[in-house]
C-alpha cells in the first residue's frame, strides 16, 4: 500500500478504528497519508496519535496531509527522514510544537498551513530543502519568521503579518478576498521590502484598499514581475489614486512585466474638461509588457497608463482590456488560474479558468467609456513599434447566465 486517504463524515466517529487503519497505513510503508476528520460541534476534536507515525513511518511517508484535529507532537519523538510535503487544515498544533516538528523534517520541501488558529508566532527553522510556504486563514497569526535559506515561494492568504525572512525569497503572493485589514498594496509597498527584500515576482489581492500607495525611497531592486487585483464590491474607496501605483514601478529598477485590474469606484474622466496630471519624468528602461485587466474611465488610472506610455522607453507590448478578463480565442488579455468576481447579489464566486468573467448594465456602459477615453487620450500617444492591443466584451462576457 503506497496510499492512504481516509475521509470521514457524519457525528459518530470511533477514534479506535482510526488509530488503528493510520496503524496499518505506516507498517504497511505508505508513502502518503491524507486524514480528514469531520467537524461534529461540540465534541472534543480528534487527537492525532503522533508516535503511531514514529513507529516506521518516519521512514517511508513522503506526503502527509492532517485536516480537522489536533496534532501534538512532542520532544524525542525522532527525525522524519523522507517527509517532502505537509499539509495542515483545520489544526490545532501550538507554536513550539510546530516548530520542534519542523526542526525534524529535515527533507521538506512543501509547508502548507490553513486555518491553524492556534498558530501566532511561526517560527521555520533552518531547513536546507524547504523552497514552497503557503499560510491562509491563521487567524490568530501575528509574525512569520524563517530561517530556510533556500525558501523561494511565499504565499499569504488572510490577515496581514509582520515578515522576517533570511532567505532570498523571490516569489511572494499576498491575497486578502473578503477578510482581514485593508491596504494590502499599501502594505506590500512600505512594509513587504524590510521581510523580502530581494523579491523578484510579487502577486496582490486586496477587496479593500482604501489609501494610495505612496512615494518612498525605499526599492525592490529584484524586482521583475508586478500583478496587482483590486476586487472590490464596494471597499475600494473612490479616492484612492491609480496615479500613485507609480511608486510602485520607480522603485523596480528591473521591473519587466505589470499587469493591473482595477475596480471602477471613480468618477469617469468623460466630461471632465480638467488637464491631466503628469508627475516628474522617470525614465523605466526594462519594463517591456503593461496589461490593465478591466480598463475603466476612471481618470487617474488613464493618467497612470499616460504615465507609462511616456516614460517607459523599453515599452514592447501595452493591453487595455475593457471587460473584466475575456477568456475567448483572440481576445484573452491574460491566463491567471485564480479570478474572483461579485455576482449581482454581492457573493465572491470563483470563476472557470475558461469562462469569461460575466459584464452587467453598468460594467457593459462602462466598458463603452473606457473605449472613448482610449481613443481620445491614450491611443494617439502609444509610439510607433508597441503592439497595442484593446480587448472589448466578446459575447460570452456579455452573457446574462454565467
Amino acid at each position: 500500500m503506497k496510499k492512504l486517504r481516509l475521509e470521514l463524515y457524519g457525528n459518530k466517529v470511533d477514534s479506535f478504528y482510526v488509530d488503528r487503519w493510520i496503524h496499518i497505513a505506516v507498517t504497511a510503508g505508505v508513502e502518503e497519508l491524507a486524514i480528514i476528520m469531520p467537524h461534529i460541534p461540540g465534541k472534543e476534536e480528534y487527537n492525532f496519535p503522533c508516535s503511531l507515525l514514529f513507529n516506521g513511518g518516519e521512514n517511508s511517508i513522503r506526503y502527509l496531509y492532517i485536516a480537522m484535529c489536533a496534532f501534538r507532537p512532542t520532544a524525542g519523538l525522532g527525525c522524519w527522514t523522507k517527509l517532502t510535503r505537509l499539509l495542515l487544515s483545520n489544526v490545532w498544533i501550538a507554536d513550539d510544537e510546530l516548530e520542534g516538528l519542523l526542526s525534524n523534517c529535515t527533507a521538506i520541501q512543501h509547508l502548507e498551513l490553513k486555518n491553524c488558529s492556534e498558530i501566532v508566532f511561526l517560527k521555520i527553522p533552518l531547513l536546507e530543502c524547504l523552497t514552497f510556504l503557503r499560510v491562509s486563514l491563521c487567524i490568530n497569526l501575528q509574525v512569520i519568521e524563517s530561517d530556510a535559506p533556500n525558501l523561494s515561494t511565499f504565499c499569504l492568504f488572510g490577515g496581514l503579518v509582520s515578515i522576517l525572512f533570511g532567505s532570498d525569497v523571490k516569489n511572494i503572493e499576498v491575497s486578502c478576498l473578503k477578510f482581514g485589514p485593508p491596504n494590502i498594496v499599501r502594505f506590500a509597498r512600505t512594509e513587504l521590502l524590510s521581510g523580502a527584500p530581494d523579491v523578484e515576482r510579487l502577486v496582490i489581492t486586496s477587496p479593500n484598499e482604501m489609501e494610495s500607495t505612496p512615494m518612498l525611497s525605499s526599492k525592490f531592486l529584484h524586482l521583475k514581475y508586478l500583478h496587482i487585483s483590486l476586487i472590490a464590491n464596494e471597499a475600494i474607496s473612490p479616492a484612492y489614486d491609480y496615479l500613485s501605483l507609480v511608486s510602485f514601478i520607480e522603485a523596480s529598477p528591473c521591473l519587466e512585466t505589470f499587469i493591473f485590474e482595477p475596480d471602477m469606484k471613480h468618477d469617469s474622466i468623460i466630461g471632465d474638461s480638467s488637464p491631466l496630471r503628469r508627475l516628474p519624468q522617470h525614465s523605466h528602461n526594462n519594463l517591456k509588457s503593461v496589461t490593465i485587466i478591466g480598463f475603466c474611465s476612471a481618470k487617474s488610472l488613464v493618467e497612470l497608463a499616460c504615465h507609462i506610455i511616456e516614460n517607459t522607453t523599453s515599452l514592447e507590448h501595452l493591453t487595455l482590456d475593457t471587460s473584466h478578463g475575456c477568456r475567448s480565442p483572440g481576445g484573452r488579455s491574460l491566463d491567471k488560474p485564480d479570478r474572483w468576481y461579485y455576482t449581482v447579489s454581492g457573493s465572491l464566486m470563483a470563476a472557470p479558468p475558461d469562462r469569461c468573467l460575466p459584464m452587467w448594465g453598468r460594467g457593459i456602459e462602462e466598458s463603452r467609456r473606457a473605449r472613448f477615453a482610449i481613443r481620445k487620450h491614450i491611443e494617439w500617444k502609444v509610439p510607433f513599434g508597441v503592439v497595442f492591443e484593446i480587448v472589448e466584451p466578446c459575447s460570452r462576457c456579455l452573457m446574462p447566465n454565467f
